[in-house]
């Protein structure tokens, strides 16, 4: 029998996912490659054979996007998965035609192929866009869970940027395990903030395999999602957070609006920032889609630890670095606490970025005058330290969500911004949270 041919067109994330549950152990189809965009550096590797199964004994190569169309007609391949998320509608069809004239199928996955069920109940987080507040979203609902009592256990999306084979199940409790586990910034940014909260968090690969383990320590699984892509795992609540500040992004990118129209409970977030026009367009559009879902006002209010660096200063912002790259996002936490706390200017970096950082902001020249916290390897963290030190202003405003100086050396002022999501008025999630705990006989 002929073995049906395919790519996943993927960034290292659901793309391995999706071979791991709908193609690995499938007989009638051969995964000829894999194909990789968005983050910097993760093809020219291999998925390896230890992760891939029996079917593939030596691996599956991964090649860079662009290389596309070039494969599909040297491998004569029959059909090309897209696997990744956070892109425009027309992004995707853009794709969807250059692979339809190269000559093979397009297919989107859905739940029924991918989603894997627990055992334990299940709260999936999921959002838009990246950068809309999902994380905070999620560790204020764990700390909800744990001061009940409950032993909870996050799941986050993947990130494997490094050994594949090593990264296949990854359990992180202390900050020393981040270590332990070379993460890159992008991944500190999303484990640490729970690790501090004294909650574990998991990701890796195989997450089937990351379920089964984790089940066996927790009450209650919240899948923390990413890069608004939906759940790899079947919720018994799905929780979906909109963004305002990028209104109408809720129903023209993918797959936000799935996640959209699958949520049970939509939290509007940064009504404190966007304007009311703004706030009143997605509440529009959750009411066009899906009508029923419990939908949930919040903000996010910002702190400084040390405002008397802003008042006055000319500050460097750097923000987390996907929601600025592809999240495309133009304001953020840095941006507010700048305006808030009255500093006199925002300096532009672009004139003092060098290496890995001058590709991104080549690759993306929106970003504007906002430094992105691209840590994806030792060389762009080895960037970001220069680019910062080399920069003319009187202090550093760090907003993501870890504290950067631990990392890297900084020679100038630090000033950390800290946000943490605050529901506004009813129902809220204290409502949620209770209700799910009843459903499911939880104390």
């Amino acid at each position: 029998m002929n073995r049906r041919k395919v790519i996943i067109i993927g960034a290292a994330g659901r793309d391995f996912h999706n071979f791991n549950t709908r193609y690995r152990g499938d007989g009638s189809t051969e995964v000829v490659a894999f194909t990789a965009a968005q983050i910097p550096d993760i093809d020219g590797r291999t998925y390896p054979a230890a992760l891939a199964g029996p079917l593939y004994p030596n691996g599956i190569p991964i090649f860079a996007e662009s290389e596309l169309a070039q494969l599909i007609k040297r491998h004569g391949i029959d059909e090309c998965v897209f696997s990744y998320s956070d892109v425009p509608y027309a992004h995707v069809m853009h794709l969807c035609a250059a692979v339809n004239a190269a000559g093979a199928s397009f297919t989107l996955l859905g739940p029924k192929d991918t989603q894997i069920k627990s055992t334990k109940p299940l709260i999936a987080v999921c959002a838009v866009r990246t950068g809309s507040g999902k994380s905070q979203t999620s560790r204020k609902i764990v700390q909800m869970l744990m001061a009940r009592g409950l032993k909870v256990v996050a799941i986050r999306h993947p990130m494997p940027y490094g050994d594949l084979v090593r990264q296949k199940v990854q359990r992180f409790a202390t900050v020393a395990d981040l270590a332990y586990h070379k993460c890159t910034i992008e991944e500190m940014e999303e484990y640490e903030p729970h690790i501090v909260r004294g909650n574990v968090i998991y990701s890796g690969v195989d997450y089937e395999a990351i379920l089964r383990q984790a089940e066996t320590e927790a009450d209650v699984i919240l899948w923390d999602g990413g890069n608004n892509d939906f759940s790899f795992y079947a919720p018994d609540l799905m929780i979906t957070v909109a963004d305002p500040l990028r209104a109408g992004n809720e129903v023209s990118f993918y797959p936000g609006e799935a996640c959209l129209r699958m949520a049970d409970v939509v939290v509007i977030n940064k009504i404190d920032t966007a304007s009311p026009e703004a706030v009143q367009t997605v509440r529009e559009n959750i009411t066009r889609v899906n009508p029923q879902a419990m939908v949930i006002d919040a903000a996010s209010p910002i702190s400084v630890d040390k405002p008397e660096l802003i008042k006055g200063k000319r500050v460097l912002c750097i923000e987390d670095g996907p929601t600025l790259t592809h999240g495309m996002m133009k304001i953020g936490a840095g941006v507010v606490a700048a305006r808030k706390f009255q500093a006199a200017e925002l300096v532009d970096p672009r004139p003092f970025v060098v290496g890995k950082l001058a590709e991104t902001f080549k690759k993306y020249p929106d970003i504007g005058i906002l430094l992105p916290a691209m840590g994806y390897g030792d060389e762009q963290i080895a960037d970001l330290e220069r680019t910062i030190n080399a920069t003319d202003c009187d202090s550093v405003l760090i907003a993501t969500p870890i504290d950067l100086s631990r990392i890297i050396h900084i020679n100038k002022p630090i000033v950390r911004v800290g946000y943490d999501l605050q529901e506004i008025g009813k129902p809220d999630l204290t409502e949620v949270v209770e209700g799910f705990c009843r459903e499911h006989g939880l104390k």
